[in-house]
């Protein structure tokens, strides 16, 4: 890297799932609106079809004279090339096709055991992970070999287990998550603020918070917004509104079920006293699954959804349509601001800036006091100059904390699973999982384990068969 007037250029940064049709553009466009950093972005992907398409929007949207950002954009072969004195790295994988993911999610259902996402928490998040732990295994020794050096950003879900994996395998390395789930949550007290306070125009950052919790788990003890405390606040719309929920301008929990009304959050609120920080399609399957996702009619009256893989294969289909398009000229990427704290955070570490944001890494420095050390925490931290220096959380309240460790109990089990190859710790992890627990006999449970694994077979090592 080159620094001059207040510039960093010959940045080289591996991007792996350089194929991708979502996270890589978004990771273009914020980087194409940004004239502060300039370098080369290696596009590798075990689809090499796609990376090159990636190679070729990616060039063209730098060739545009509205864009600020100059990038070379250029397709790897293979993990040495793409990271062979890179700077910084960014995972974001699809660990499999959505023909598992369909298992993943669907098949539980057969239990009654339903799943709102089944990317990280429950049946589907734990046969996730199975598929993707060797493949994180194998990136991680590249990074040891390759790049040792680099700064490591992951996007790809299971969050905690992806961290936990690149820290197993090489534990010095300099790795993080990144998740956008907190911002959703700022931005819903920042909507609540401005409706009940009277104020315009707050910007998401503005709401500052203290963040404790693992992934998709989040929580917040603190939250101001300029000296205000949000906490009677957000109390006082939830007596207000706690049966219609908050209804985001621009969204309808009922055209999308990535949407909610976060009425979930609400409950939550009310029985610990802490602002749940995720969107309420993941904290529900972190909750036993008597509650929130009991059935597909008591999901409805929480006023969220349950994702299909059939809508997530029809929205590939698009993107790869809008891939050709963009490939061929005849549609250009939008240029507008993503929202994600990406290339802030990369800018910090190359020291163009000072950053605090929420992040996932291990509780070496015992961030959240009653976690373990080596649990994978989501808290915020301040990023500098090749730097990451997490910031003391303080400990989860006991309630709270009891709802959090089957869960990091449970990241131990499937990591030690994955590695080995062992059945009976998969056995374990599903039935002390709070949307498992009590839902089914054990061997209805472990058939459904064992049926998980097999639908899944051609994505695990040789020992699962």
């Amino acid at each position: 890297m080159k620094y001059e007037n207040n510039k960093v250029s010959d940045i080289k940064i591996a991007y792996i799932g350089g194929g991708s049709r979502g996270w890589a553009w978004t990771f273009m466009t914020d980087l194409s609106m940004d004239d502060s950093m300039s370098g080369t972005i290696r596009l590798y992907d075990i689809d090499p079809a796609a990376s090159k398409n990636n190679e070729i929007i990616g060039s063209q949207l730098s060739a545009r004279k509205d864009t600020i950002g100059k990038w070379d954009y250029v397709q790897s072969d293979s993990l040495k090339d793409a990271l062979t004195g890179c700077d910084f790295a960014v995972i974001s994988i699809l660990p499999g096709t959505f023909d598992e993911m369909d298992s993943d999610v669907h098949l539980p259902e057969r239990l009654g055991i339903y799943q709102s996402v089944g990317d990280t928490a429950g049946p589907g998040g734990m046969i996730r992970a199975l598929r993707t732990i060797p493949m994180f295994v194998t990136i991680a020794e590249a990074i040891r070999e390759y790049a040792p050096d680099a700064w490591i950003i992951n996007y790809t879900n299971p969050m905690s287990l992806c961290v936990k994996t690149l820290y197993h395998v090489f534990p010095q390395i300099k790795a993080f998550g990144c998740c956008h789930e907190v911002f959703g949550t700022q931005k819903v007290l920042k909507g609540i603020c401005e409706e009940t306070l009277g104020l315009e125009s707050i910007d998401r950052r503005d709401i500052h918070v203290n963040v404790l919790g693992i992934n998709h788990f989040t929580w917040f003890d603190e939250a101001s917004y300029k000296g205000i405390d949000l906490f009677p606040v957000y109390r006082d719309y939830i007596n207000a509104h706690y049966e219609e929920g908050y209804e985001e301008p621009d969204k309808n929990w009922a055209n999308s079920t990535f949407e909610c009304a976060h009425r979930v959050k609400f409950d939550l609120f009310r029985r610990y006293g802490l602002i749940a920080a995720a969107g309420d399609r993941h904290l529900a399957e972190f909750m036993p699954g008597t509650e929130y996702l009991k059935d597909p009619e008591t999901v409805k009256s929480w006023k969220f959804g349950l994702t299909t893989v059939d809508w997530r294969k029809n929205d590939l289909k698009e993107r790869l349509e809008k891939s050709r398009r963009l490939a061929d000229g005849e549609q250009e990427i939008e240029l507008k601001p993503s929202g994600e704290e990406g290339i802030l955070l990369i800018k910090s570490l190359c020291g163009l800036d000072r950053t605090i944001s929420n992040v996932n890494i291990p509780n070496s420095f015992l961030q959240i006091a009653n976690l373990p050390k080596d649990a994978v925490v989501e808290t915020n931290a301040v990023f500098g100059r090749d730097s990451i220096k997490p910031v003391i959380a303080g400990s989860i309240p006991e309630e709270v904390l009891e709802l959090i460790n089957p869960h990091v109990v449970n990241h131990e089990r499937i990591l030690k699973a994955a590695l080995t190859c062992d059945r009976t710790l998969v056995y374990e992890a599903f039935l002390s999982d709070p949307l498992v627990k009590g839902r089914a006999s054990d061997e209805e449970v472990k058939k459904l384990a064992d049926d998980m694994i097999t639908n899944t077979l051609a994505y695990l090592p040789e020992g699962w068969r």
